[in-house]
């Protein structure tokens, strides 16, 4: 059998683990990411690897990393969060490692993941959104992940989906992500608890009274328990991940749609309000074929997996 490993790295852990044919990790490591210096990614990654490499019989690394990536996947072109713009990190760690590195954007992975082993595994043309501090997604179609002319296709994030509308990290205004992301989630959740103490006080008094320690999570953890305010934030977000969802099914066509991410652990209280908003905004709703809107199955796990499955092809 062959065994590949998968690294995730993100902003706050890198993640690497020994990943089978059939998906399943079989051992995992993970610690801080010093997101801030790419000489320590580096190190980092390595270091991370050496053990695993030393316990079984790897033929190949993956590197998830989010960021776009140029078209033949040897440099990250653009990496706001992580300092690695313009860094060629699989040549690196192949030159550390004396095994062949595969990189690949961490949405990208996750998608492939999910297809190959998760929630669309019965699929052949897939899109996932990945919800978290942004909004990511990858695309997979006729069995084929989808990385465009240029390298950068599926950053469905950075479709405006309000013009003229919240500010976004890229410098457009109006993004999906803006509107649909943990991010999005901590916003709404801060302005309602500031505008209307008395509406948010079951959710400023669960954070300390102290408005700046409102986040995504606690609004779900809030909503899970019941809280009517947490609970219509979190309509608002699926609302609009729905309204989203349909503009790309007009394009793409998707058999399925993935949500993941750790915002997705908010389940039905997302993917509900997700749903209805699809089906209102969808193109000839009445004439076609549905996509169902799913919780992704492999949590956080699903770029390693993605990625090493990526590594092995």
């Amino acid at each position: 059998m062959t065994l590949t490993i998968g690294i995730d790295i993100g902003g706050t852990k890198i993640a690497a683990g020994v990943v089978d044919e059939s998906g399943k990790i079989l051992k995992y490591e993970k610690t801080v990411s010093p997101s801030r210096d790419r000489t320590a990614i580096r190190n980092t990654i390595f270091e991370l690897c050496k053990p695993l490499l030393q316990s079984f019989d790897v033929s190949a690394i993956g590197i998830s990393a989010a960021g776009f990536l140029s078209k033949d996947r040897k440099q990250i072109l653009f990496s706001p969060n992580l300092d690695m713009t313009g860094f060629h990190i699989g040549e690196e760690i192949a030159s550390l490692t004396s095994k062949p590195v595969v990189l690949e954007n961490d949405a990208n992975s996750a998608a492939w993941g999910e297809f190959q082993f998760g929630a669309g595994r019965e699929f052949k043309n897939l899109v996932m959104l990945t919800i978290g501090t942004g909004l990511g997604s990858g695309i997979v179609i006729e069995n084929r992940l989808v990385v465009g002319g240029y390298g950068m296709a599926a950053e469905a994030g950075h479709s405006v989906l309000v013009p003229d509308g919240e500010d976004c990290g890229c410098g457009l205004k109006g993004c999906f992500e803006q509107y649909a992301s943990g991010s999005a989630l901590t916003r709404n959740a801060r302005k309602l608890a500031i505008a209307n103490p008395d509406a948010g006080r079951a959710l400023i008094e669960y954070c300390g009274g102290n408005v700046e320690l409102i986040t995504g999570e606690r609004v779900t953890e809030l909503a899970q328990r019941g809280d009517e305010i947490a609970i219509a934030l979190l309509t608002e977000i699926g609302t609009r991940l729905g309204q989203g969802l349909a503009g790309i099914a007009a394009v793409l066509d998707p058999e399925i749609f993935v949500i993941g991410g750790g915002g997705s652990g908010a389940g039905e209280l997302i993917l509900q309000p997700a749903r209805r908003s699809f089906l209102k905004h969808l193109t000839a709703a009445k004439y076609r074929p549905i996509a169902p809107i799913l919780q992704a199955q492999l949590g956080n796990a699903a770029g390693i997996v993605g990625v090493a499955d990526l590594a092995r092809l």
